[in-house]
């Protein structure tokens, strides 16, 4: 469609209501709304007034271009949301709908009423094409890429780790989110790094899996003086590469047992670090409660390392400011997420036990790794200058 044209297509989008979730849709509305495409973003009120105030502080969102709709959901239950939804359908009259993986009774509303609908993924394509070619080729088949598998210990929770791949809470619909999905599916990745699982999946699917890129939000919106405190601790650390960044984002939480094992070896260790909540080492450490600027941690010299559980988000701002990240990995898709960062070789790796605990030994060896291999950080800077060059495709 010629620009000149896109001012009166219209796109709805409806994200699932975690900040991971929502801020992909909204960094994806921003590359379209350049592009003179008229972007309505829908979610709920305590959401909205989030991306007002992160827009407020961004003067490059277009508020022609970007509108936000709210939707009502009663009693807290995304799921039956579906007759607001439908009176936004009729309200806003788009032209298309941008859904998230977990909502298909979106498309099927839109579909009633003649709307096409497109899956935009924020997981990436690794664990989708394993998962899906898992379910339907058989467990019992040979993956076609060896770098991507599952441990014994992770298969015991195998099919809890698939759920989320293969039904809507309210539906066992297989991989519907794929197939409502109108002749492409978007995916927030970039062919450098999963190329052939982009490939993969589309054969899968019989979709075309387009990939947005990296879609890292914008790190110029953070004010708070809990933020100065941390980046003014942080540069005052002389050395490059000399802090290890530690977060399991907000939407993870370790048991007591697990944050001391992983205290323990960051004390062991002897390297500065920043860890979000935990409140221990005092002048090694700088501890953070609640939300942390981590697109500023990542992209600040002095930080060498990032102590991950995995999700794809934080993969791709490692991987986007060049930080080598390690893993510990939690649950769903993150173990695959794991093994397709050390197939791009910036991960120093910490394996999980069986029980589900990491070992400490294990842990402070990885950093120490980190500090001492500079091949690692290398390899990190190659996907940096990878992911600066990446535009979300056509």
């Amino acid at each position: 469609m010629r620009e000149k044209n896109n001012l009166s297509f219209k796109i709805l989008m409806l994200p699932w209501l975690a900040h991971g979730r929502i801020f992909p849709f909204l960094k994806l509305a921003k590359s379209l709304s350049r592009r003179n495409f008229i972007v309505y973003l829908c979610s709920t009120s305590i959401n909205l007034d989030s991306i007002k105030n992160s827009k407020k502080k961004d003067s490059s969102y277009d508020d022609i271009s970007i509108k936000l709709v709210e939707l009502h959901i009663p009693s807290l239950a995304f799921q039956m949301s579906s007759s607001s939804f439908l009176d936004i359908l009729s309200s806003v009259t788009p032209n298309l709908l941008i859904y998230d993986m977990f909502q298909l009774w979106a498309p099927k509303i839109a579909s009633l009423k003649g709307i096409p609908s497109v899956c935009f993924a924020t997981s990436g394509a690794a664990p989708f094409s394993f998962y899906h070619h898992v379910y339907t080729i058989g467990n019992g088949s040979t993956f076609p890429y060896p770098a991507i598998y599952l441990l014994d210990h992770e298969r015991v929770n195998f099919r809890d780790r698939l759920i989320p791949y293969i039904k809507d809470a309210d539906d066992d619909f297989a991989f519907g989110d794929l197939t409502m999905s109108c002749e492409i599916v978007l995916m927030k990745s970039f062919k450098q790094v999963e190329e052939k699982y982009i490939d993969y999946l589309s054969v899968l699917c019989k979709k075309r899996v387009v990939p947005s890129g990296p879609l890292i939000a914008d790190s110029d919106d953070y004010d708070h003086e809990e933020f100065s405190k941390i980046m003014k601790w942080l540069s005052g650390k002389s050395r490059q590469y000399s802090t290890v960044y530690v977060s399991f984002s907000s939407e993870y939480f370790l048991s007591k047992k697990q944050i001391v094992e992983i205290a323990k070896p960051l004390e062991l260790s002897r390297v500065n670090f920043i860890w979000v909540f935990l409140e221990r080492v005092k002048r090694r450490g700088f501890i953070g409660l609640g939300w942390a600027p981590q697109k500023k941690i990542l992209a600040h010299s002095s930080v060498g390392g990032f102590v991950s559980h995995y999700g794809w988000s934080s993969i791709m701002e490692g991987m986007y400011f060049g930080v080598p990240i390690m893993a510990m990995s939690m649950k769903s898709e993150q173990p695959i997420n794991a093994w397709l960062v050390v197939e791009a070789s910036v991960r120093v790796g910490v394996q999980r036990e069986g029980g589900g605990l990491y070992v400490t030994e294990k842990i402070a060896k990885g950093i120490n790794q980190e500090k001492k291999e500079q091949e690692t950080n290398e390899a990190a800077m190659e996907l940096l200058k990878i992911c600066m060059k990446n535009k979300l495709q056509e």
